[in-house]
């Protein structure tokens, strides 16, 4: 009796897992004709998501040699991409891309086609208080090499879609949005199984999920998520500077207030792209205003005494006269006047953090907003994304070249391990400065002015932070 029970048990099991893969790689429907259906295609890799990371992605795998022979499938849901002009108006959407992301983008020979369209260099990143005289300033010796660089995101697309183009192994399909995927670890078949919302399905030796914070890939994948929101919303815009002929906007500006902190970042000499974490009514509120309004409230951000703490600002006299400096006062500079807003460039969007406890499988493995998201007010996300990119891509090459299989989890776990050591610490203190500077309970603020300027004054600790922000 009980080996039949048994028996019964493992038939219902291979009979379920052929059913999900039978679902999966189907094409027919009551209403289509068989004859018309198209075939299952195979790839050796297949992309679920395209976006800054997945379309990066795409043009590195085949860029590195050891992998130059693979097919690359790209699945991207939004309509084929209509290119970007350097000579129209600045686009509200910009990434603070850091050094490793532009060897990135020079790796695959995409960095000449920014170069040539138009990006902002940042020399220098002034951060500060609102409740107390802490500040502090990153800037490389004598200013010989840049912090960041600010950069469009259609213009970081453009460049990158250039060199796809240019790739007889990558295929990329648009509007094309996943229904349901099957891994082998489920399905019990060989490959993993994508079908899409138009009937069609592919297998690939390794599914990569570059889609996104509400992934179907990391969905199947069954892993751990660690998920919130913040309760806050960013509000971007376009800004026009009241500023001299002979000035260079070359300085980022950020200043946390009492409900979040609040971004310049330069995009020409007469142009900055704002980046504003606050509450949600208040970003509401923003939004909502007149471009004359909103002009003066954010000027007033950056300029209004907010009410102070007594004693963090002794503690910070005392510190910097401990190291011979004088008050932060004197140290600071302010931001250039805002003098108007472009129109129809404010936008807003819901602020949250996201961790998967795995970044891999047998078959699959995760990249950018899909395994992570973080807070933007360190302009790390993006570039967490790309640093995702060049390490998969060192694996798997360093895998082909061993022998193994794209989607041997033995290998990939490598993958998920070197990025776990790069990603995790800058996610844990990005949002532990959020949740220190969500406050203005007067231990906190003492706590957090004396800790940045104490990194203000010591160096060697300023540095540490921002060759971690350099990648």
């Amino acid at each position: 009796m009980l080996i039949l029970l048994r028996n019964n048990a493992g038939s219902a099991a291979i009979s379920q897992a052929r059913n999900i893969a039978k679902r999966l790689l189907s094409t027919t429907t009551a209403n289509r004709n068989p004859e018309t259906t198209p075939a299952t295609e195979h790839y050796d890799i297949i992309i679920g998501g395209g976006g800054l990371v997945g379309t990066t992605l795409a043009a590195a795998l085949v860029n590195n040699v050891t992998l130059a022979d693979k097919k690359v499938l790209l699945l991207e849901g939004a309509p084929p991409f209509k290119g970007f002009d350097p000579s129209g108006p600045y686009q509200n959407r910009v990434s603070a891309i850091n050094r490793n992301s532009v060897e990135l983008f020079k790796s695959i020979n995409a960095w000449t086609h920014i170069e040539q369209a138009r990006y902002k260099p940042v020399k220098q990143m002034q951060v500060w208080e609102s409740n107390s005289d802490a500040l502090i300033q990153f800037q490389h010796d004598n200013f010989a090499s840049d912090v960041a660089c600010i950069i469009e995101n259609d213009l970081i697309l453009d460049a990158v879609y250039a060199r796809v183009k240019e790739l007889d192994n990558v295929k990329v399909l648009n509007k094309a949005r996943i229904e349901c995927v099957g891994l082998p670890g489920k399905t019990g078949a060989p490959h993993s199984q994508v079908k899409l919302q138009d009937g069609r399905s592919f297998t690939c030796e390794l599914l990569i999920g570059a889609d996104g914070a509400n992934s179907v890939v990391r969905k199947e994948m069954g892993v751990d998520v660690l998920s919130f929101n913040y309760d806050r919303m960013g509000l971007v815009a376009t800004l026009d500077l009241n500023m001299d002929d002979d000035c260079d906007n070359s300085v980022a500006w950020q200043r946390f207030l009492p409900t979040g902190p609040v971004a310049l970042l330069p995009l020409s000499a007469k142009h900055s792209s704002l980046v504003w974490s606050t509450t949600v009514p208040h970003a509401k509120e923003l939004l909502a205003m007149d471009a004359n309004a909103f002009t003066d409230a954010l000027n007033e951000a950056f300029c209004r005494q907010y009410p102070r703490v007594d004693l963090a600002d002794k503690a910070l006299q005392g510190l910097n006269a401990l190291f011979g400096n004088s008050s932060a006062q004197h140290q600071r500079q302010y931001p250039p006047r805002v003098c108007g807003v472009q129109d129809g460039s404010r936008a807003t969007f819901p602020l949250g953090f996201l961790h998967a406890s795995s970044y891999v499988c047998n078959g699959a493995a995760l990249v950018g907003d899909a395994a992570h998201r973080i807070h933007p007010l360190a302009g790390q996300g993006v570039n967490l994304g790309f640093g995702d990119v060049r390490r998969l891509v060192e694996t798997l090459a360093a895998g082909a070249y061993a022998g193994f299989k794209l989607g041997d989890t033995q290998h990939l776990v490598k993958y998920e391990r070197k990025c776990l050591a790069k990603n995790v610490p800058i996610m844990v203190g990005v949002h532990g400065l959020h949740t220190l500077y969500s406050t203005d309970f007067s231990p906190v603020v003492l706590m957090r002015s004396l800790g940045l300027q104490l990194t203000q004054n010591l160096p060697p600790i300023k540095n540490l932070f921002m060759k971690t922000a350099m990648g």
